[in-house]
């Protein structure tokens, strides 16, 4: 098994976040593709990266994805950043004896007051 290997970094401001990734997917000293998709929109205030094993990427963010639009449909509302940061932790904990090889990190902006936010950053390990 190879890892992939990816660089993600977030970042905070006021009222504001950013994250950023590389795109390239490499498998040893080759690189296979530079456009890889590594960050994903959750909806307009929540975003994720992940970097590590290209496959558990795919598969994990796809899992994200049907568990968001799961919240969005039985809580007729969009999740918040710091809900969804409690949603990858324990998507990575079921997962804890056979893990997905992925290092997730969010950004997100929470309303806090009018016109407000609260930036929310988080990063996990394997097993969240």
């Amino acid at each position: 098994m190879d890892y992939n290997g990816s660089a993600i970094v977030a970042m905070k401001g006021k009222n504001c976040v950013a994250i950023a990734a590389d795109t390239r997917l490499s498998q040893q000293l080759a690189t296979i593709s530079q456009n890889m998709q590594k960050v994903f929109k959750v909806n307009d205030k929540t975003l994720f990266g992940l970097a590590g094993l290209a496959t558990d990427v795919k598969t994990f963010s796809k899992q994200l994805k049907m568990k968001t639009n799961m919240y969005k449909l039985t809580e007729n509302k969009d999740i918040k950043a710091s809900t969804f940061t409690n949603l990858v932790s324990t998507s990575l904990y079921e997962k804890r004896f056979g893990p997905y090889f992925v290092v997730p990190v969010v950004a997100g902006l929470d309303l806090k007051e009018d016109g407000e936010y609260e930036p929310v950053i988080a990063s996990y390990d394997y097993i969240g």
